[in-house]
């Protein structure tokens, strides 16, 4: 039977994963609207596209400075600020007289995603009972995948009727709903650590966190270089139309909200396993997929199952993270988060290179062998036990026990093995 506590605890959880569907909703909508942007405020469509590669850099920048100004403070006060810094950008955003005012709405974001990912990301185990974390962190995860079935569709649609300033207006409304419920549902959460920059640094000499941000790099680069260039290839390959291309990307992402939850109940037995098999199982689909592109039926069942494996990996790697850092999973996060970042921005100039100078299949072969490469790292590096914490991670941190490190003590156990 369900406690009063436990169900406090699962609102808690649901008005973060509400702010986590609204930083990705946000962060992703102005891809639908770029050429509408473009032409309103009169600048190119290149130029336009700079909101994208800006917002994830700042928030490359963010997640460690976020991280570490902000480790004194209660979690609950800083959720908030972030949260109100999203509706801010989203306001700032819909008002933009200039494509230079929309430019600093969009890094305003980028703040308040680099620094969500590093903190909320890992709340979870400060919310719930221990045995009931990885699937409380797989719904606010679960906020990534529907926002980025959601946002395309909308950010169309949004063009199609109105203004592309009515966008962010639905982006800073869900925002200031998902405000309401942090301020009605999040207890207090006190700071249990002091994080500083050479935390961050320590932390690179702790080999369960270097197999860690490698491994999520080379799979982020891998699906970025071949995600990027899906509508391309159904485009011209598979030579479908418009309205199937939306089809296949809707299923793409709703097979990716069902790996997602998935991964909640494999990722509590095995993270190894499941992080590595997702990894292969991921490159196979996408190696397969030019030589499938004369079959419409064959495209469609390997965007299955590339969606659903992607859907598991970003919480497998999330996992992985939160149980390497010695001072805690927020030191973990942040580097995680700007390893991401990063990852994304590399994935897309590669693949772009590559479907320049050699086509779209070799584009897909290439992210193929880059997901295999992170997969070998994982499995032959990340089983070894790491080895006792570096000198370089900060005592005090390292003296700490969160209420969500000892929630997934038993994660660690399981990835070790």
């Amino acid at each position: 039977m369900t406690s009063p506590a436990d169900r406090h605890g699962w609102l808690s959880v649901l008005s973060v994963a509400l702010g986590s569907f609204v930083l990705v909703l946000s962060e992703f909508l102005p891809i639908g609207l770029l050429p509408a942007i473009a032409d309103d405020l009169h600048v190119g469509i290149g130029t336009a596209g700079l909101m994208v590669v800006f917002t994830g850099l700042t928030g490359a920048v963010a997640a460690p400075v976020v991280t570490v100004a902000t480790s004194r403070l209660d979690r609950r006060t800083v959720l908030l600020g972030l949260t109100v810094l999203l509706v801010v950008a989203d306001a700032l955003a819909a008002l933009a007289p200039t494509f230079w005012v929309l430019l600093v709405a969009r890094m305003l974001l980028g703040i308040g995603i680099g620094g969500f990912w590093a903190i909320g990301a890992g709340i979870a185990g400060r919310l719930v009972a221990p045995a009931s974390v990885i699937r409380a962190t797989s719904l606010i995860t679960a906020g990534v995948s529907v926002a980025t079935v959601v946002s395309l569709p909308l950010g169309a649609f949004v063009s199609s009727l109105a203004s592309w300033r009515l966008a962010f207006v639905i982006g800073g409304g869900l925002g200031v709903v998902a405000l309401v419920l942090q301020l009605a549902m999040l207890p207090s959460i006190p700071s249990v650590q002091r994080v500083r920059f050479a935390t961050l640094g320590g932390l690179l000499r702790v080999q369960r966190a270097r197999v860690g941000l490698i491994a999520t790099a080379f799979l982020f680069v891998a699906q970025f270089a071949a995600y990027t260039y899906v509508a391309p290839y159904l485009q011209e390959s598979v030579r479908v139309g418009p309205d199937t291309v939306t089809l296949a990307l809707l299923v793409f992402g709703v097979a990716g909200i069902a790996g997602n939850f998935v991964a909640g109940v494999t990722l509590s037995r095995n993270v190894i396993g499941t992080i590595g098999v997702s990894k292969i199982v991921l490159a196979a689909a996408v190696v397969l997929l030019p030589l499938a592109a004369h079959s419409v039926v064959g495209v469609f069942a390997l965007l299955v199952v590339w969606g659903f494996v992607w859907g598991a990996l970003p919480l497998g790697t999330q996992t992985w993270m939160s149980t390497a850092s010695p001072g805690g999973s927020e030191s973990g996060l942040a580097l995680f988060v700007t390893t991401i970042q990063l990852a994304i921005a590399a994935g897309s100039v590669v693949g772009g290179l590559a479907v320049t100078g050699f086509g779209l299949a070799a584009d897909f072969w290439f992210a193929g062998a880059v997901a295999v490469i992170g997969a070998v790292v994982l499995l032959s590096l990340g089983s070894r036990r790491s080895s006792a914490v570096p000198e370089a991670v900060d005592a005090p941190a390292t003296r700490s026990v969160t209420t969500g490190s000892v929630a997934t003590g038993s994660v660690a156990t399981a990835a070790a093995d």
